[in-house]
């Protein structure tokens, strides 16, 4: 189903007049669409990263390298998903 406007609510959940350029940590999750486990799965209790997974790890710390005002915080990937913090 596309996107519409008069069906879909979408409500922003970034604080209003909020300057996201400033020095920070911010705390970022991205979804895989239609939330397909395409990044691995959970076997007794731990997450086991497939190629995709564990691509997604690899190039989440390349990050620093292209962005030097950046630092790579925490981060967790999930079969559907990920978090991390990026800190600048």
């Amino acid at each position: 189903m596309k996107y519409n406007q008069d069906i879909h609510h979408r409500r922003s959940v970034r604080l209003t007049g909020y300057n996201y350029s400033q020095v920070g940590a911010y705390f970022i999750m991205i979804c895989t669409h239609n939330n397909k486990c395409l990044f691995g799965e959970i076997a007794d209790g731990k997450m086991q990263l497939n190629d995709a997974g564990k691509m997604v790890e690899k190039w989440y710390f390349e990050l620093m390298n292209k962005f030097p005002d950046i630092r790579c915080g925490e981060h967790v990937v999930m079969p559907n998903h990920f978090h991390y913090i990026i800190h600048n």
